[in-house]
């Protein structure tokens, strides 16, 4: 480059790969550097005095407008290049023994004057620092330009007017929309206490991370600062994008498509994420913790990583979704097709998390015996609202239902995880018995043994009477728990069958206390009749289903008949063992007559009913 004033240049100043030809006078009036570059040069003699400056800071560019700040010609200082100007200013001692508003003057004026009173320039300040390093460090610019971003970021923007990227640039320093560079005096749409997070993604890792540590000390609320943190981390790892939509999922990847992070750096960069997380619940989306976690794996991160965020999942697994816990196993040493010890662990961190909390669904249900959860009519009698740990148990369920087909999925980790939920947090066995029905017929291997350990994990009097229905006629139960099915389903079925006479005789009594009241009327009779036909409806419906459990418990009897007359009299006590009863064969027996006398009362009474009903 050279310097047209008519005048033959006397030196040149190499700056990378630029040289400049230039002349001493300007320079040496102006920098004290040059002055004692030049004089030394001079002293040598060299004809030709050619000086490097290869460390100046900015670069070429940078010194182009120093060398014409010191021919005279007016800089325009810009929040771009403020940091650049002051960093060479400092570096080649402009200082104003070398004249009266020298560089280093005007510069540090500029920015505490204009760059750090505004939150836009601030920001554009701080990401020329990364150029500037260590030299920004040293003259604290970039400590300076962190504190003003945290101090209005903690401030509302609306109040004092200061610009952001939301919005535009078709804005007046007072807030105002500008038209044709005339204040219109509406005012833009008030911000959120996130509308910062665009604007801070911008910032390279190392100073955001340096941004986020002040905000902390100034005290801005922790979940403000997690959404931050989210925010930067989606934008920066890609895998987090995998389930988000097209459009939002490029755009977001925009920033790295040009040049891609390798995946030691992504690793690195997810792990300083997870330290810099909130470890509070809550305050971080489940679904955005179990996108860490399985980015996690993936890039193979620490050990400790691993265990932060599956703790933080834990903590919050009640806010989890069937499709979060279904992670594949990405590790060739795994032959399941999901990672199930992972979500062991997510569920053995809940568990402990609401012991040590005393929670709802354990100090209120933790002591509960199984027979306090009865089953009628596929309702929970007594049961607690919908918690935190029941909300887990249905989803461990579901997940256990899912996971099942795997044939390579072994009976010890299945087991595992279904026996991890308390008894108390499952108000139904049905979510169990399907994933137990689905496992037993992928799994058709299995021994008797097996099975039957197997089906111990669910209560059988706790299954619904569609449940106990699909049970009885389950070919692939073990014939225990088929016998057990039976017994319950028809205990469940006398209750019943008890409650509607209960429920007849206080229809009976209430409606002859009406009459006696106020007499019979039109209205009545026909209330009654809409009532007998209901109770009629049920009443039959009630006696279909004593005759099939008639049936059932028949054949059964004869089944075992058939088993006692290959063997020995002393044989059917091993196979009374066997079966866990203590009776003898004529139970079955018993119960039927039992169920018939039932059904002879139930009729007895529906024809009494009816007899009731004529006489109107």
């Amino acid at each position: 480059m050279f310097c047209t004033t008519g005048l033959p240049s006397d030196i040149v100043v190499e700056v990378g790969d630029m040289s400049f030809h230039l002349h001493k006078f300007p320079l040496l009036s102006r920098s004290g550097v040059m002055e004692r570059l030049i004089a030394e040069a001079s002293k040598e003699g060299e004809e030709n005095c050619v000086i490097n400056l290869h460390d100046s800071p900015g670069g070429a560019k940078t010194f182009e407008l120093v060398a014409k700040f010191c021919y005279g010609v007016k800089l325009e200082l810009t929040s771009s290049n403020v940091v650049y100007l002051h960093c060479a200013a400092e570096h080649l001692e402009m200082t104003e023994d070398y004249g009266e508003g020298n560089l280093i003057m005007q510069t540090e004026t500029f920015f505490n004057q204009v760059v750090l009173q505004n939150w836009k320039d601030s920001l554009k300040a701080l990401q020329t620092c990364d150029d500037s390093l260590p030299y920004a460090e040293e003259l604290h610019i970039t400590k300076r330009c962190i504190e003003s971003l945290a101090t209005k970021a903690y401030t509302d923007p609306n109040l004092l007017g200061w610009p952001t990227m939301e919005y535009g640039p078709m804005q007046s320093p007072g807030g105002s929309v500008l038209w044709n560079g005339i204040s219109t005096g509406a005012r833009p749409k008030n911000s959120s206490s996130n509308w910062w997070y665009e604007d801070v993604s911008t910032l390279s890792f190392p100073l955001y991370k340096r941004l986020i540590s002040i905000m902390e000390s100034r005290g801005i609320r922790e979940e403000i600062i997690a959404g931050s943190l989210v925010f930067y981390a989606k934008k920066y790892l890609p895998g987090l994008n995998r389930r988000q939509g097209a459009s939002e999922s490029s755009s977001r990847l925009l920033a790295v498509a040009l040049a891609p992070p390798s995946e030691e750096d992504q690793k690195t960069f997810l792990e300083d994420i997870d330290r810099l997380l909130p470890m509070q619940k809550g305050l971080v989306p489940t679904k955005f913790l179990f996108g860490l976690l399985r980015t996690a794996l993936i890039l193979k991160a620490s050990p400790s990583c691993l265990s932060n965020l599956e703790k933080r999942i834990g903590m919050q697994l009640d806010q989890a979704t069937l499709e979060d816990l279904l992670m594949p196993s990405f590790s060739y040493s795994m032959e399941t097709l999901y990672n199930v010890d992972c979500v062991q662990r997510i569920l053995d961190h809940f568990l402990a998390m609401d012991q040590i909390s005393g929670g709802a669904s354990g100090g209120a249900s933790g002591g509960a015996s199984p027979s306090a959860c009865s089953v009628d009519d596929g309702q929970l009698i007594g049961s607690p609202s919908l918690t935190p740990i029941t909300m887990v148990a249905k989803l461990i369920d579901g997940y256990l239902a899912e996971v099942a087909p795997d044939v390579n999925l072994k009976l010890s980790k299945f087991q595992a995880l279904a026996a991890a939920v308390p008894d108390y947090a499952r108000p139904l066995d049905d979510g169990l018995y399907r994933a137990i029905d689905i496992y037993l017929k992928s799994h058709q291997w299995l021994a008797e043994s097996d099975r039957e350990q197997l089906c111990r994990l669910m209560d059988c009097q706790k299954l619904s009477l569609e449940a106990c229905s699909h049970a009885a006629q389950n070919e692939r139960l073990p014939l225990r728990i088929i016998v057990q099915v039976l017994f319950f389903e028809q205990l469940q079925l006398r209750t019943s069958i008890a409650g509607c006479f209960l429920v007849s005789d206080n229809l009976d009594g209430s409606r002859q206390l009406r009459s006696g009241i106020v007499g019979s009327t039109e209205g009545g009779w026909a209330t009654a009749v809409r009532e007998n036909q209901v109770l009629k409806v049920g009443m039959d419906n009630m006696r279909m289903r004593v005759s099939e459990l008639e049936k059932e418990c028949s054949n059964m009897r004869q089944e075992i008949e058939k088993m006692g007359r290959t063997k020995a009299s002393s044989t059917w006590g091993n196979v009374s063992k066997k079966f866990g009863f203590k009776l003898k064969s004529q139970m079955c027996s018993a119960q039927e007559g039992a169920v018939s006398n039932q059904k002879n009362n139930f009729n007895a009474k529906a024809k009494d009913r009816l007899g009731k009903l004529k006489k109107y």
